[in-house]
C-alpha cells in the first residue's frame, strides 16, 4: 500500500505517512464500530484521503509563512483614513450606496449592531419575514455588485454619514427600552450608540445632526435612573422622579442644543436629529411647554411625515387642545399603525380621559399583546385593571 500511494503521489515520506495514520485511525474506530467488510479497501481510502490532506498542507505552508510575516512585519499600516475607531469604520464601510437607505441601515444593524432580525423588524415597522428577505437581498446586492472592502475615505464619510446615524440611532433606541426580552433596559447598547455619538461628534465637531443626534441620545439616557420603578413598571415622563435623572448628562444634552440654537440663528438649518433633541430638551427644561412641543412637532413634520412624527404630534396635542384632539389626530392613523403598540397605547390613554372605558380597556389589551418589553407590558396592564367595570 505504500509503494502504492509513492507512486500515486511521487513522495515516499507522505506516503508512509499517510500510512500510519490511516492504521492509527482504524485503530481506535474499529474497536468501537467493527471491523468494515474491505478492510484493505478501507484502510487504501484513508491513507489516500490522509495523504492528500498532507499534501494541501504542505502547499499552503509558504503561504502561511508568508502571512505570518505580514502579520509580524514591522513595516507601519496603511492609513486607516478618517475613521479610527473599529466598530464605526466598519459601520462606514456597510452604509455602502448602492444599497438603499432601508436596506443599508437593516444590514448594518444585523451585522454590527448587535440586534436580531426580530428587533431591527419591530424597529421599520415590518414582519419579521419581511425584513429577512430584505437583508438576504441586501446581502446578495454586495455580492453581485462586487462591493470591495476598504477604509471609508472623506468623501465617503459624508455620503455615508445619514445611515450611519440611522444605524446609531436604532440601536440606542433597541436599548432604552428594549422590544423583547428580560431586560426592560440593555444598557450595552445605550452605552454603545452613545460612544459611537461620541466618536462622530470628534470626527465631525460641526456638522449639526451628528450634534442633535449625540444630544438626544443623552437626554434620554439621563432619565434611565427614573424610567422603570422598582416592581420593574415603567415610568412615564410626567410621573418620574426627576431628582433620579443623571443631571450631568441632561447638562451636556442641553449644551448641545443650545450649540445648535445658535447655529440656525446665524442661519444653520435645523434637521430631523436636532429637532427631536430641542423636543427631548425642553420635556427636560422644568415644567414641560406642550405648545412648543407641538410646534416642533409641525416642524418636524416638514422634514420626516412619519406616522411615527404624527402619533407623536397628536400626543402632544392632546396636551394642549384636550383629549378628544388628540384622539382624533391619532384615529387618522388607524389602519397604518395597527401593529405598533405605542398607537393602541396612546388611543386607550386618550379613550381613557375620555371615560369610554370599554374602548379604552380594548385598545389596552391590543397594547398589551404587542408589547414586547416587560416594563411597559407592566405598566398598560395596571392602567387597564385601574378601569374598573
Amino acid at each position: 500500500m505504500v509503494a502504492g500511494l509513492a507512486r500515486r503521489f511521487g513522495d515516499l515520506d507522505v506516503a508512509e505517512d499517510a500510512t500510519a495514520e490511516a492504521f492509527l485511525a482504524a485503530a481506535e474506530r474499529w474497536p468501537r464500530e467493527g471491523v468494515p467488510p474491505n478492510p484493505g479497501g478501507w484502510l487504501a481510502t484513508t491513507a489516500s484521503r490522509k495523504a492528500i490532506d498532507r499534501l494541501r498542507r504542505e502547499s499552503q505552508r509558504d503561504a502561511r509563512q508568508r502571512a505570518a510575516r505580514l502579520v509580524n512585519d514591522d513595516i507601519p499600516a496603511g492609513p486607516a483614513g478618517p475613521v479610527e475607531d473599529d466598530r464605526l469604520r466598519l459601520i462606514f464601510t456597510c452604509c455602502h450606496p448602492v444599497l438603499g437607505m432601508e436596506a443599508r441601515v437593516a444590514l448594518t444593524l444585523r451585522l454590527l449592531g448587535g440586534l436580531t432580525v426580530a428587533e431591527i423588524a419591530r424597529a421599520f415597522l415590518v414582519p419579521e419575514s419581511a425584513m429577512a428577505r430584505r437583508i438576504t437581498r441586501a446581502k446578495a446586492k454586495i455580492r453581485e455588485a462586487g462591493v470591495p472592502y476598504r477604509a471609508p475615505t472623506d468623501d465617503d464619510v459624508r455620503a455615508r454619514l445619514a445611515g450611519v446615524l440611522a444605524v446609531v440611532c436604532l440601536i440606542f433606541n433597541e436599548g432604552y427600552l428594549a422590544g423583547d426580552g428580560d431586560d426592560p433596559i440593555r444598557a450595552d447598547l445605550t452605552g454603545q450608540a452613545i460612544r459611537l455619538g461620541r466618536l462622530l461628534r470628534v470626527l465631525l465637531p460641526d456638522d449639526g445632526e451628528v450634534a442633535g443626534l449625540l444630544a438626544l441620545m443623552l437626554l434620554i439616557e439621563a432619565r434611565g435612573p427614573a424610567r422603570v420603578s422598582r416592581t420593574g413598571e415603567l415610568v412615564t415622563l410626567g410621573e418620574q422622579d426627576r431628582g433620579l435623572w443623571d443631571h450631568d448628562l441632561v447638562a451636556e444634552g442641553h449644551a448641545l442644543i443650545r450649540e445648535r440654537i445658535a447655529a440656525v440663528s446665524a442661519g444653520a438649518s435645523a434637521g430631523r436629529f436636532q429637532l427631536l433633541a430641542a423636543i427631548n430638551a425642553v420635556h427636560t427644561s422644568g415644567v414641560t411647554e406642550w405648545s412648543t412641543i407641538v410646534a416642533l412637532y409641525s416642524r418636524l413634520m416638514l422634514l420626516d411625515p412619519s406616522p411615527i412624527v404624527r402619533l407623536n404630534r397628536a400626543v402632544a396635542v392632546a396636551e394642549v387642545d384636550g383629549p378628544g384632539a388628540g384622539l382624533t389626530e391619532i384615529d387618522r392613523l388607524d389602519g397604518v399603525l395597527d401593529g405598533y403598540h405605542a398607537f393602541h397605547a396612546a388611543r386607550a390613554d386618550l379613550l381613557r380621559r375620555l371615560g369610554r372605558g370599554g374602548e379604552a380597556r380594548s385598545a389596552y389589551d391590543r397594547a398589551i399583546d404587542l408589547a414586547g418589553n416587560p416594563a411597559e407590558r407592566a405598566y398598560l396592564t395596571r392602567r387597564r385593571d385601574g378601569l374598573g367595570e
